[in-house]
């Protein structure tokens, strides 16, 4: 099977040796996303709602350009540094998604990359 590499410029760049999402057949992995503006590479100002927002948003920019939309997302991982903000990062995500939501594992981390409070991945099934 071959493979195709998704990037684009409305996420942030990979801040190391991977791509943005990786396509093989119609399943899209979408790597890890911080809460990066796209356009400065700079970390986003604010509590755990405003970087999950920018994080998510960040993620639909990625599902975009490999064809698909949020709602072809079949599972994600999220990652924080503190579980004291799941009900707070539960309430953004359920902005971004209806049912029926995609299946999701949620971990406590001890650091993300550049101070992070929260990283998000997920896999992309297109139709």
């Amino acid at each position: 099977m071959s493979r195709s590499i998704i990037a684009t410029d409305n996420a942030p760049s990979a801040i190391g040796p991977y791509s943005q999402a990786v396509r093989a057949g119609q399943t899209v992995y979408l790597s890890g996303q911080i809460p990066l503006d796209p356009a400065s590479g700079v970390m986003v100002q604010g509590d755990i709602t405003v970087q999950a927002r920018r994080v998510f948003e960040n993620l639909k920019a990625v599902c975009e350009a490999a064809g698909g939309s949020l709602s072809d997302l079949v599972r994600v991982g999220i990652y924080m540094t503190d579980l004291a903000h799941f009900a707070a990062v539960n309430a953004v995500m359920e902005s971004y998604f209806e049912q029926p939501y995609p299946s999701r594992a949620t971990v406590q981390v001890a650091a993300l990359p550049k101070g992070s409070q929260i990283e998000v991945d997920g896999i992309l099934v297109l139709e």
